[in-house]
């Protein structure tokens, strides 16, 4: 599968809410940069923080736009992260349903056919305003 193919049916998966399709499509050491908070490595962490993400939050991406490298090992993608905010995340404003659209982007790192590192960035500021 190519390195564009890739990353657009990891994002189809995360659409989908396919936690499993999301993380075959990990390598088992993959590195997960989380905006606002520490690296986590595994697929193990992978697999927690989707299922954080998925009990706190409903999200969809749309207008998402893939580019990759000439080499296949690198890969961006830029998206619109509409949501809702479903249960109080620690730290952040109290959850009450709350909609939010935020545009969003990751870097992706691609070694021996599977994902090895995502590094996701947005503007929490913008989100904490949209929900508070």
């Amino acid at each position: 599968m190519s390195s564009d193919a890739l990353i657009r049916s990891y994002y189809t998966a995360f659409n989908a809410k396919d936690w499993d399709g999301m993380l075959e499509l990990l390598s088992d050491d993959i590195r997960h940069d989380v905006n606002e908070g520490s690296e986590r490595g595994g697929k193990a962490k992978f697999a927690e923080f989707l299922a954080h993400m998925d009990d706190c939050y409903d999200e969809e991406l749309t207008d998402i736009a893939v580019m990759t490298d000439a080499s296949g090992t690198r890969g961006a993608a830029e998206f619109i992260v509409n949501g809702t905010y479903k249960k109080t995340d620690s730290g952040l404003p109290e959850a009450n349903g709350q909609s939010y659209r935020l545009p969003a982007g990751a870097f992706l790192e691609i070694k021996d056919g599977k994902i090895s590192r995502v590094t996701t960035y947005y503007n929490l500021a913008n989100w904490i305003s949209q929900v508070s």
